[in-house]
């Protein structure tokens, strides 16, 4: 796998681990009064779920930040383009020029091929037509 598929692969990752983080967060938190306008929210049984609450974010966390560090470690592996602008530009010229090359051979290779059909359906017009007239073939 190529380094631009992985940093893609480690971007879902860490959506898909910041989006459980926060799903989870938003499901398992207990209730708090908002605003003295409203009743005391109900009390939260106390079983594990608090202390499992209370270790669940940290958990989670730690698997984001390892997710972001990974992250880091293959913007890091990306090489480097160590030449300017000047070279940039004269490669992108080259590969155009390239580009073009290949664009004209295989036009090329398509109007012979364009030929190529026009003679074989001529032939096979010719062929069908024999057969339909029971004529012996022209050669």
């Amino acid at each position: 796998m190529d380094i631009i598929s992985q940093l893609q692969e480690q971007v879902n990752s860490i959506a898909f681990l910041a989006f459980n983080t926060f799903g989870t967060l938003q499901r398992d938190a207990p209730p708090v009064r908002l605003s003295p306008n409203y009743p005391e929210p109900p009390p939260a049984n106390a079983t594990d779920d608090a202390t499992n609450f209370t270790e669940q974010p940290k958990i989670m966390s730690a698997a984001i930040v390892r997710a972001a560090k990974q992250f880091d470690l293959l913007v890091a592996a990306l090489p480097l383009s160590e030449s300017g602008e000047e070279v940039q530009l004269k490669r992108i010229a080259e590969l155009q020029a390239e580009n073009e090359a290949v664009g004209e051979e295989l036009q090329k290779q398509l109007d012979a091929a364009e030929q190529e059909l026009k003679q074989v359906q001529e032939l096979f017009n010719k062929a069908a037509d024999n057969c339909l007239n029971m004529k012996k073939p022209e050669l």
